[in-house]
């Protein structure tokens, strides 16, 4: 869909800004805590561990309240759709698979991950016959196994079955 197609908002531009500087306020409130409790004074030898990630999260939380409120007290000019439901919809239906994706590196390697990953959006986005999708995602899988682990003598994370199979 395109902006202004007339699909039903997800939500608006002030519904936006006012998430984003939330979290970005949180996020910088946290680095702010873990940047106390390393110390971030300057000491005799120099700085503390938390000093200069005390003062970049400090500058995001300033910058994230000036935002927050500029977001509350916007006119009516920032009502108006951020995202459609049709739009939305298409960005989740490749965040929500990217982000299993990326739990799964942990669980069952990357290797193995990426097989599933390239795999389910062949056959699902693409709609590629199962030969095709078998053969490219093992394909790319074995690939960047022999560029990274014997080329490059890089380690990426392996999974039980890499371990089965003596990959390790």
């Amino acid at each position: 869909m395109s902006a202004g197609s007339g699909g039903r908002a997800a939500f608006s531009h002030k519904t936006a800004e006012i998430a984003v500087a939330a979290l970005l306020l949180l996020l910088g409130a946290i680095a702010i805590f873990d940047s106390a409790r390393l110390g971030f004074a300057w000491g005799e030898d120099g700085p503390q561990p938390g000093y200069f990630p005390f003062y970049v999260a400090l500058i995001i939380c300033v910058s994230s309240l000036v935002n927050l409120v500029r977001a509350l007290v916007a006119g009516p000019g920032k009502s108006k759709t951020f995202v459609e439901i049709g739009q939305l919809k298409l960005v989740l239906a490749v965040l929500v698979p990217t982000a299993i994706y990326a739990a799964l590196i942990g669980w069952v390697g990357i290797y193995v991950a990426s097989v599933l990953f390239v795999g389910f959006f062949m056959r699902w986005l693409g709609k590629y016959p199962w030969w095709k999708v078998l053969a490219v995602s093992a394909g790319n899988s074995v690939v960047f196994f022999l560029i990274f682990e014997i080329w490059f003598v890089i380690p990426l994370p392996k999974g039980p079955i890499e371990a089965l199979l003596g990959l390790n």
